[in-house]
């Protein structure tokens, strides 16, 4: 059996943080992800607004199928061993691995074994390979499965079969990142993970740009073959820039970032792989294959129903209308998990430390969903009117004559469903026992039930097109945060103080809604007079009304929002502390 030395001193680097430290390392890992996003979303709408002027709805179309085929790719590889990986490891796990790492030191003296953080950075290591071993066949199965399923008409465009077998490889590369990534989002790395995702992007859009720019130039037609160039460059940046910052953090703590024994204890599956992980990889996997069958449901149904121009103009509509998701969303979602995962798995009396962690995870909690609530008003008060005229403003004339704005005008009323399943669902996915995530997986199957009956009237009976899909995935969305409210609430009540989430402290003020109401009026009747005129004179009009209403929710909401402004800022500012004197 091999030897691996461990240095006990080094080994310190590797600590978990304090329980004090954690909302502060959450909110900080979101400043992060979400100035990444910010960056990332805004190159990739540079970039798409120089390639609208060269693709056609036929080519965005190809586009999103291929971009469908590489997210399935790595989701039914990586996703359920990432939420795995989250889980913090009961208390009798812990005991029982450091008995048999202790009963293993002293019958082999210096085997390999490593302790605390340090051992738990080498498992997370060990199970981000199975994600390598599980996405590589899968990869070339989905890749053959393309290749025999697609119509004739998509695989004879212009370069349609090098780009799928592009896209395919950039997605092998991209697996080959996950020791390094899940290492980074373990050791809460924030800033090495936004400077690499961001220069991947930004390689991305240079090379999809720069070919775009050169194909129009030349008067060639290279179909979807720079977006596949720029998925490959991609992979490859994001691939050196994590390897490179996390291979130092590793070798100071003797982990490696191949597979490497841990202990020959029982728990382990060949010495090297936790089996409470596996088990817990096992019993995610199948809730995230309904996960992806609802999240991506929508790219599915319109990839078989609908011709290539109306995937074209539902994939525009579905990008412009799920940037907020994005930028903002994703990146609070995902740290939030780390707050969250710091929770007493178990329901039963937690100790003080674990209380501590509670209290602050249910204010984190009650605050995002009170934020998402006054986001909801923005989203459906002024997103619909405003939502055509910036579109046809953004994308050209000639997408203002599709399905693209009505579709996205219809999404901004999804985007609040969106945010508020997205932070329950962060919750639940962390914090949740076996038997109740087999419980909700079950729940999922008739979710995605009523998605596809939902789904087959909204096309095939009242034919509503791309928007009907919008309406399928809302009632699908519905469903997914009733089942989680019930569950977040149940778990707060057994495991804290015996008291959920109360709706009173959510909900926005009575003049925040009436503002809304009175403003999404309002943008209607300036819609009709506008349709005279349009041009810049209807942005002016309805930009004006929206910064009344932003103005108007601010000020029924100076209690809440004066959270958020430190003490220093107000004193300093005499109008502030006007505005904030009734808080």
């Amino acid at each position: 059996m091999s030897e691996v030395k461990v240095d006990l001193v080094k080994e310190k680097t590797a600590t978990e943080p304090s329980a004090d430290s954690l909302p502060s390392k959450s909110v900080k890992g979101a400043s992060f992800l979400i100035l990444l996003q910010i960056g990332c979303r805004a190159l990739t709408f540079i970039v798409n607004q120089v390639l609208l002027r060269f693709l056609s709805p036929h080519i965005l179309g190809l586009s999103a199928q291929l971009e469908l085929f590489s997210i399935s790719t790595l989701y039914f590889a990586r996703e359920s061993l990432r939420n795995a990986l989250q889980h913090k490891p009961s208390d009798d796990e812990e005991k029982k691995t450091a008995e048999a790492v202790k009963r293993e030191k002293n019958r082999f003296g210096s085997l390999a074994v490593s302790y605390g953080p340090t051992r738990r950075m080498q498992e997370v290591v060990n199970l981000s390979h199975a994600a390598i071993a599980i996405g590589l066949p899968l990869t070339v199965a989905f890749t053959w499965l393309y290749l025999r399923k697609a119509e004739i008409a998509v695989l004879e465009s212009h370069h349609m079969r090098s780009s799928l077998h592009i896209y395919a490889l950039a997605t092998a590369i991209e697996l080959l990142n996950e020791p390094a990534f899940n290492v980074a989002r373990q050791e809460m790395m924030y800033a090495t993970r936004a400077s690499a995702e961001f220069l991947a992007f930004l390689t991305r859009a240079l090379i999809s740009c720069s070919i775009s720019i050169w194909v129009g130039m030349s008067g060639r037609n290279l179909g979807v073959l720079p977006f596949a160039a720029g998925q490959l460059g991609y992979a490859v940046t994001l691939n050196i820039l994590y390897l490179s910052n996390v291979y130092p953090i590793c070798a100071e703590n003797a982990v490696s970032l191949l597979t490497k024994p841990i202990t020959s204890s029982r728990d382990y599956f060949i010495s090297r792989f936790s089996r409470p992980l596996i088990m817990r990889t096992a019993t995610l996997y199948g809730q995230n294959v309904f996960n992806q069958l609802l999240t991506y449901g929508d790219g599915y149904l319109i990839a078989t129903f609908a011709s290539l121009p109306s995937q074209g103009a539902y994939a525009l509509a579905s990008n412009y209308g799920g940037l907020l998701a994005r930028i903002i969303l994703q990146p609070i979602e995902e740290s939030s998990r780390s707050l969250f995962g710091r929770l007493p798995a178990s329901q039963t009396a937690s100790k003080s430390k674990d209380n501590a962690i509670l209290s602050q995870a249910k204010n984190h909690l009650t605050t995002l969903l009170r934020l998402y609530l006054l986001l909801s008003i923005f989203a459906t008060c002024l997103g619909p009117p405003l939502a055509p005229i910036l579109l046809r403003l953004v994308a050209g004339s000639r997408w203002s004559h599709t399905e693209a704005p009505s579709v996205l005008a219809t999404y901004c009323y999804y985007i609040p469903l969106l945010a508020i399943n997205g932070i329950l669902e962060a919750f639940v996915s962390v914090v949740a026992t076996d038997p109740q995530i087999t419980r909700q997986t079950v729940w999922k199957v008739a979710f995605f039930g009523a998605f596809a009956g939902t789904g087959f009237l909204v096309l095939r009976v009242f034919e509503m097109g791309a928007k009907g899909l919008v309406f399928a995935n809302a009632v699908t969305m519905g469903l997914r945060i009733w089942w989680s409210w019930g569950f977040v609430q149940g778990y707060l009540t057994t495991v804290g103080d015996g008291e959920g989430l109360r709706l009173g402290n959510l909900l926005p003020n009575m003049g925040s809604v009436a503002i809304g109401v009175a403003t999404r009026g309002t943008l209607v009747v300036a819609d009709t007079g506008a349709r005279q005129d349009g041009g810049l004179g209807e942005l002016l009009r309805c930009g004006l009304v929206a910064c009344v209403c932003v103005l108007g929710v601010v000020f029924f909401e100076r209690d809440f929002f004066s959270s958020f402004v430190p003490l220093g800022l107000i004193e300093r500012f005499p109008v502030l502390r006007r505005f904030m004197k009734n808080r």
